[in-house]
């Protein structure tokens, strides 16, 4: 789930708006597995005369899918809370965010950049034969038929 907390609340504000969703969470029985505090960003288009935005991602695991309509429910009653977007992740999602937090995707290494093998030289080919020219086809013989000359 993500959402964009309005900017022009105080730290401590944003802050608590972040912390109470994930107290709901754990509430409810869902197990955090990440949050993440993403910064001031700005907006693709305004909202609420607003350009620019706080955004969080909380990603969570929950048997009971019940959770979701009563996250929603308060997310769209907080007036702090400009925009949110809450999405299911398949396994292959949960795999990524898994592997993108533990670097595996993304930014290469330090390690990886300084490791690069050396380029080969490339050996020159041969010079291609030119293509032999084609022959010139035959001219054509003029003849008169036998009819014509009697």
């Amino acid at each position: 789930m993500t959402f964009i907390v309005d900017p022009v609340l105080s730290g401590d504000e944003i802050k608590l708006t972040a912390q109470a969703y994930e107290k709901l969470l754990r509430d409810e029985g869902a197990e955090l597995v990440f949050t993440d505090e993403m910064g001031l960003k700005q907006l693709a288009y305004p909202i609420n005369k607003r350009s620019s935005g706080v955004y969080y991602s909380l990603e969570f695991k929950s048997e009971n899918h019940a959770i979701i309509p009563r996250m929603e429910l308060a997310l769209r009653r907080d007036e702090r809370v400009m925009r949110f977007l809450s999405i299911k992740l398949d396994k292959y999602g949960v795999k990524y965010n898994e592997d993108k937090r533990n670097g595996l995707i993304g930014k290469k290494r330090s390690s990886e950049k300084k490791a690069k093998p050396a380029p080969v030289a490339k050996k020159a080919a041969p010079a291609a034969k030119p293509a032999p020219a084609p022959k010139p086809a035959p001219a054509p013989v003029a003849t008169k038929a036998a009819s014509e000359e009697e």
